[in-house]
């Protein structure tokens, strides 16, 4: 199953937008992270982690804006990779939402820790569905 079924639609912003509309948009959209966008293409992420981070480091947050908080350079997956690779990918990068690009680096969803955990649970209901169905095969008769 090609990662970009598990994609969700992605909100993003720029660098230059500031920590208050962040925190306005993460909460008005009720997701937990945006990705910071150029041309289309991911350049950072802020999670609401992030967010928490920068109020409790900082005393005059009216000044900071995405470039200042976000993770530049985020860990990314390509449309067409599995199911299966999003969580070796996850663990490798140390994250849990990974930006799903096309070809050309473009941004067309996000992945999440969530739509792993959720895919892995269908997948392995779909594994006992065929492990039963198999099994009162071979059962004796009585």
């Amino acid at each position: 199953m090609p990662v970009e079924t598990l994609a969700v639609d992605v909100v993003t912003a720029r660098r230059d937008t500031s920590l208050t509309e962040l925190a306005k948009r993460m909460l008005d959209e009720e997701i937990g992270d945006l990705v910071i966008a150029e041309d289309d293409r991911p350049v950072g992420i802020v999670t609401d982690r992030d967010v928490a981070l920068a109020v409790a480091r900082y005393d005059d947050l009216s000044t900071l804006t995405a470039a200042d908080v976000m993770t530049p350079d985020p860990v990314t997956i390509h449309r067409d990779a599995t199911a299966v690779d999003l969580p070796a990918t996850m663990a490798e990068g140390r994250v849990r939402r990974i930006p799903v690009v096309d070809d050309d680096g473009r941004l067309v969803g996000i992945a999440t820790l969530d739509d792993v955990v959720a895919t892995l649970g269908e997948m392995l209901k779909d594994v006992a569905t065929v492990i039963e169905s198999q099994s009162r095969e071979f059962e004796p008769e009585a």
